[in-house]
């Protein structure tokens, strides 16, 4: 490995390195498949760690290795990584994927002014709508996400702030939700030790947890993140406003209102009744940047992931026996910008001996 080039984006403030051709073998026939490869090969693990550990990355970078996509109804794939590993979902990378697609040209922007990227994720397919104006620029981008689910609600938590409620969502990856009104937390840069300590608090808490295992798939299993939500009341056009930081993996901290998060946050929202039907969502960042979601379609019926959703109870689980929600599902649609920082060409010096490099939090 010689050198690797990458294209780097940021979508409302959180990285993502985008790394075109890996200059590695991932072999597999879905993309969960090749991500369960990557996490047991050192080869491909390397070139994560090589691009996401400093002195080429920090502790809080993210990036995607493109990958073949699984048929003919998707325009490519991707492995998501981040210092710890590789993710399941990330809805600011998809973000970011299919305004470099349109930008790079893999993808022709159509007339319409909409262009509709499809990608397959570890979790499913999702798309971006890239909106672009007369002159062809991007002006924003929608993540349409797979179906999300509140899985349960009400697990207690003990935390060094006191006794938490959390609830738990899906939106290709699991997150816990936390209130951070009711521990008297903040969100703002200037408590951010205090909140990734009480991200990783609720994480740790809850590993194991039965209401964490995914009913199919054991890979997607776990919780993935920690949400800590301030409630902000309404805005002047009538959208529910939130500010939220999303602690993710082994305290990684993310920049964006988080995409996949925000997927997850509008499920809760809408199942708890306290995001109205065709009521958008203002969902703000640590560092102010803005996400708009709302609810694109509501799913009736069963399907595999439990019978309904667990609440109360000692175990948090209530009377749902697993846990996991109900047939009813949303998909939601989340509006954001995505601009390119750079384009990068990495190197290995065999003489080098920071490779792959190390991580400091």
């Amino acid at each position: 490995m010689g050198t690797v080039t990458t294209v780097d984006y940021h979508t409302a403030g959180e990285p993502f390195r985008i790394v075109p051709e890996p200059p590695v073998d991932i072999p597999g026939t879905t993309v969960a498949d090749r991500r369960a490869f990557a996490t047991r090969s050192a080869e491909v693990d390397g070139l994560r760690q090589l691009l996401c550990f400093e002195p080429r990355g920090h502790a809080d970078m993210y990036g995607g290795f493109l990958v073949p996509p699984e048929d003919d109804g998707a325009d490519f794939g991707v492995l998501f990584w981040h210092k710890d590993g590789f993710s399941t979902a990330c809805g600011h990378g998809t973000m970011a994927l299919g305004v470099w697609a349109v930008e790079s040209g893999l993808i022709q922007a159509d007339d319409s002014g909409i262009t509709e990227v499809v990608i397959d994720v570890p979790s499913g397919r999702v798309r971006a709508a890239v909106h672009t104006d007369e002159t062809g620029g991007v002006t924003s981008v929608d993540f349409v996400n797979v179906p999300s689910r509140l899985v349960a609600t009400g697990l207690p938590v003990t935390t060094a702030r006191g006794e938490a409620a959390v609830d738990l969502a899906w939106g290709g990856a699991l997150y816990a939700l936390v209130d951070g009104d009711a521990l008297g937390i903040a969100v703002e840069p200037d408590r951010l030790g205090e909140l990734i300590a009480l991200g990783r608090e609720v994480k740790a808490a809850l590993a194991g947890h039965p209401a964490t295992a995914h009913p199919s798939d054991d890979r997607l299993s776990g919780v993935y993140g920690t949400i800590i939500v301030n409630r902000l009341g309404t805005s002047v056009d009538g959208e529910v406003w939130q500010r939220n930081v999303t602690v993710f993996a082994d305290g990684q901290v993310d920049r964006s209102p988080c995409g996949s998060g925000t997927a997850a946050r509008i499920a809760a929202l809408s199942a708890t009744g306290e995001l109205d039907s065709g009521q958008t969502l203002l969902h703000e960042s640590i560092v102010g940047t803005r996400f708009r979601a709302r609810v694109l379609a509501e799913l009736e019926g069963s399907d595999d992931h439990g019978d309904r959703v667990g609440t109360g109870g000692a175990d948090g689980l209530g009377d749902s026996g697993n846990g996991w929600a109900s047939a009813d599902s949303v998909v939601p649609l989340v509006t954001g910008t995505a601009h390119r920082v750079a384009t990068c060409t990495f190197e290995v010096d065999p003489r080098d001996d920071l490779v792959p490099g190390f991580v400091l939090r």
